[in-house]
């Protein structure tokens, strides 16, 4: 294989701290991550080989659309996703520092990491050069970690490394992603340069606009193809949505933390936007909060038939990975 080509699944990091200092963990107004100030989190980012795009604040969060997909700071976790040939756990030790020299948090309550199998590994850079590598990497930080495997190891497997203990801190977070691949071609043009003269047009061309009709939306449309974009909803949740829209490695990644019971009908909405042939979703949730088991019914689409289905109980959440095929036309 030669010739251009770029690596759209994303590393995902996603860290949450606590401290010692107070009862339970709980964090006041200095044990806050966004009081990291912004050049020092940059100069993070450069370590990673990704650069800042746009920056916007709201109450609740810091938000980066980077040159490499995005990063999102909360008061006690944030979250750094990176795609092409990025080094993104070369951040994880800077950022553990920052939390506790700038926020005093001497906690790591967890943290998860997960990328989908990548098209072309030999392309990545060291520690990303194979899951095994990665594992090893994040081992020698942190104490206690679990390493899994879903899905097909000889197809679209993917993978996730977290912590193995109960959190401090109460969380009753879930998230969704959809990672989309062989994309349908008409619906990737509108991310190129050449058919769409902007990110907010091609936003309102693709329908993300009306994903979350009260978001504050920023992004960027790259040259001469590819889209970002981060939104920020006024409840505290954020989606995110990163395209790669070349025919010949076309992935398209949708993300949100927005409640639950939206995933069936945000699932629907995202494959029509996008029409992939081969999909994969991951939910995240606190068992207190979702009995993600008694769903397994659920998340099922019709033009689409789902390959692999495995749920996994962790300490202090559930995971539902699944995998779905378009049906043969």
């Amino acid at each position: 294989m030669t010739g251009h080509f770029f690596e759209g699944a994303e590393k995902l990091l996603e860290i949450w701290f606590a401290t010692s200092e107070n009862e339970l963990g709980k964090a006041t107004t200095h044990n806050d991550l966004r009081n990291i100030p912004r050049d020092i989190i940059e100069e993070v980012l450069s370590l990673v080989n990704c650069k800042v795009l746009k920056y916007a604040q709201s109450a609740t969060t810091d938000t980066y659309v980077l040159s490499e997909s995005s990063m999102f700071v909360f008061q006690t976790h944030f979250i750094l996703k990176t795609c092409g040939e990025t080094t993104l756990l070369h951040a994880v030790q800077p950022m553990l520092d920052l939390a506790r020299d700038y926020c005093g948090f001497d906690i790591v309550d967890q943290i998860f990491y997960s990328r989908r199998k990548f098209l072309r590994p030999e392309l990545q850079k060291a520690p990303h050069t194979s899951f095994e590598h990665e594992v090893a990497y994040l081992d020698s930080i942190f104490e206690g970690g679990s390493a899994y495997v879903l899905g097909r190891t000889n197809v679209d497997c993917w993978y996730l490394y977290t912590l193995d203990k109960t959190c401090v801190g109460t969380k009753s977070d879930q998230t969704l992603e959809i990672i989309m691949t062989d994309l349908d071609p008409e619906k990737m043009k509108i991310f190129y340069q050449e058919y769409t003269s902007s990110a907010a047009e091609a936003t309102k061309k693709a329908g993300i606009d009306k994903l979350f009709p009260n978001a504050k939306i920023f992004d960027y449309l790259f040259d001469p193809c590819g889209y970002s974009m981060n939104g920020l909803l006024p409840d505290g949740h954020y989606f995110t949505i990163h395209i790669t829209p070349e025919p010949e490695f076309s992935y398209v990644s949708f993300e949100t933390n927005a409640s639950y019971s939206q995933y069936q009908e945000l699932t629907r909405k995202i494959l029509q936007m996008f029409n992939p042939g081969k999909f994969t979703t991951t939910i995240f949730g606190g068992t207190a909060a979702t009995s993600l088991d008694g769903q397994r019914k659920l998340f099922h689409f019709s033009d689409y038939g789902r390959v692999d289905h495995q749920i996994v109980c962790l300490v202090d959440h559930d995971l539902i990975y699944s995998y779905y095929k378009k049906h043969p036309s």
